[in-house]
């Protein structure tokens, strides 16, 4: 690249690595409150304020009533017998991440899909910043094409990359 560069992870710079221990608290805590189905309370871990940031098709929330009324909620009435597995974790100050997986019941309408009953998994990653013992933000990236796939439905229409995952690269 030639010329000036991009100045580089703008958020995360100063990040107070006291905060560490602080961080991983709320968010082991906050996935506990998650797997046991908690909407109601679950201002325990995120401001008023905070950002849900996702992925299209996910959209956006802004604020906790917003999260538990435009997320949840109807999230929960898509997928039932919902637990979180995360994968992996990584904490560094005020910023936590996980990947992971869901495993739920398509129960509920999703994306156009009327309820099949099947198993899915739901795979994701989170990136929080938590400050004051509270969520502020949560980006979010959840793999609505693969939940599709799971029931049938190609969001690609065919046209999805994994046409090259099998390609002989020496044949080329």
């Amino acid at each position: 690249m030639a010329g000036a560069r991009p100045e580089q992870a703008i958020l995360t710079r100063d990040t107070d690595m006291v905060r560490t221990a602080e961080t991983r608290r709320v968010i082991e805590n906050m996935v506990d409150g998650l797997n046991d189905h908690r909407i109601s309370d679950i201002g325990e871990f995120f401001s008023d304020s905070f950002r849900w940031i996702g992925n299209q098709g996910c959209g956006t929330k802004n604020g906790l009533r917003a999260f538990q009324a435009n997320w949840q909620k109807p999230f929960q009435a898509a997928f039932s017998d919902k637990v979180c597995v995360d994968e992996g974790r990584l904490f560094m100050g005020e910023w936590a991440a996980a990947f992971g997986r869901q495993e739920a019941v398509h129960a509920g309408e999703f994306m156009g899909i009327a309820p099949t009953g099947k198993k899915v998994e739901i795979r994701y990653m989170d990136f929080w910043k938590v400050v004051d013992g509270k969520i502020v933000d949560n980006y979010v990236m959840v793999d609505f094409p693969y939940i599709m796939a799971q029931l049938g439905k190609d969001a690609f229409d065919g046209h999805g990359w994994e046409k090259y995952d099998d390609r002989d690269l020496d044949q080329e």
